[in-house]
């Protein structure tokens, strides 16, 4: 019996050919931690008696949650990671002065290989899939044992097969495709399994259609999401090793056998997908864009960015959308773009002028809206269409207030109409 890529990668990392369900004990390639999640490890770290880090370039620290800091006590949690940053000279600290959220800023460096093994003290690390490395989140303790040792234990997952097949329609994008499959299998319809996206599909999906597909695959209960590395993943590696003068190791790549054992096949008809929104309160409430027409949702506010949509694509998106119109009356529209050189490039193409000239806020980078940090917080029974991944109870501020997912098309038309509305007309 073949092997699936995420095997494969079990099998190179472990010296061994492994199959699912084995536990095996791999090196770390890179570790990830943010301005929340750090301090728990870094303080897990010193009550350990460790002096330094096992593997000190296989891991960073991104500053992107509550940066600049919104208060005494962010400042303080931000200080605990930047006084171990300088304490041991790390070579991969990201703050203020090179902001970005994580997971657009690591694959944007360089930093993110395919055949990796990355891990991260955030769900959402399951992003880096895209570029066909295993990556998933871990608790702050096992970040915590990654950077004494270098290495951690890991479950090797089944794999769920998504063949994605059709050219998708306009205004149909990454995000609306994993918002069907979570709404297809529910929350928990990949508990712990690796989901791997074939099919015909993949050759018209751009990097930000990857990284946003494999960014939600923990909202369906996911290990990871991973891609197999093709031309549009070379093309977008070899431009981010000519901007950072070389990409931080050699890729190894993978790709599943065709007797590979898949626990679970699954079909998506993308040629004949509307525009997915996901109601209140899960990510797997999705309805077809018509019926949300009808629903004829007055809107609050509408944020685009995070690091499930906040890329130069979604900026474009948006900004030609709004372009000449102006954000209904009642309505808020914050845009945050994903990083500093995603900001300064939206700005060279014009799209940060026409975006503020309809009335957005455009913010620095960071996850604050997104988490209900800052930023962009929803006060009672307020309704906010996002292009975020999580739609919970409370997730961007009031109780009482709604999140609709959606992607970035969508989010620029309802703030123009300040109604939830199709962008297709």
């Amino acid at each position: 019996m073949g092997q699936t890529i995420t095997e494969k990668i079990f099998s190179e990392h472990a010296g061994r050919e492994v199959k699912a369900g084995e536990i095996v004990r791999v090196d770390i390639d890179m570790i990830i931690g943010n301005d929340i999640t750090t301090p728990i490890s870094i303080r897990a770290f010193e009550e350990s008696g460790a002096k330094s880090l096992a593997r000190p370039n296989n891991f960073c620290i991104v500053m992107d949650h509550y940066i600049p800091a919104k208060d005494i006590a962010s400042a303080n949690q931000a200080k605990i990671s930047r006084d171990f940053a300088l304490k041991h000279d790390m070579k991969h600290f990201f703050d203020e002065k090179d902001m970005g959220i994580e997971h657009a800023l690591l694959p944007e460096k360089g930093l993110v290989i395919p055949g990796d093994v990355i891990i991260g003290a955030d769900s959402h690390t399951c992003t880096h899939g895209a570029l066909g490395a295993f990556s998933t989140g871990m608790g702050s303790t096992d970040i915590s044992f990654g950077m004494i040792t270098g290495g951690n234990w890991f479950k090797v997952p089944e794999t769920i097969k998504v063949e994605l097949t059709g050219k998708p329609a306009e205004h149909i994008y990454g995000k609306d495709i994993i918002l069907e499959l979570i709404r297809m299998i529910g929350v928990d319809g990949a508990l712990y399994k690796a989901i791997e996206f074939t099919g015909d599909t993949i050759k018209y999906l751009e990097m930000a259609d990857r990284f946003s597909i494999s960014n939600m695959v923990i909202e369906a209960g996911a290990k990871n999401g991973i891609f197999a590395v093709d031309e549009v993943t070379t093309k977008y590696l070899d431009e981010r090793a000519n901007i950072n003068g070389g990409l931080r190791a050699k890729p190894k790549i993978h790709y599943s056998d065709e007797d590979a054992n898949y626990c679970q096949i699954l079909k998506i008809d993308v040629a004949n997908l509307s525009p997915v929104i996901a109601y209140p309160f899960l990510p797997s409430n999705g309805k077809p864009m018509e019926q949300a027409v009808e629903d004829n949702l007055k809107i609050d506010q509408v944020m685009i960015g995070s690091c499930t949509n906040g890329r130069i694509e979604d900026l474009r998106v948006a900004s030609e959308i709004v372009k000449g119109k102006r954000v209904a009356r009642h309505t808020r529209m914050i845009v945050t773009p994903a990083t500093q050189k995603i900001l300064l490039q939206a700005q060279k193409e014009g799209l940060i002028e026409t975006l503020i000239e309809a009335g957005a806020v455009v913010s620095n980078p960071t996850c604050g809206a997104c988490l209900g940090g800052y930023m962009g917080i929803l006060g009672d029974g307020e309704r906010c269409v996002a292009t975020t991944n999580r739609n919970f109870v409370g997730r961007m501020g009031a109780r009482t207030s709604e999140i609709y997912l959606a992607n970035s098309a969508v989010a620029a038309a309802s703030a123009i109409a300040g109604y939830l509305v199709d962008p297709r007309g």
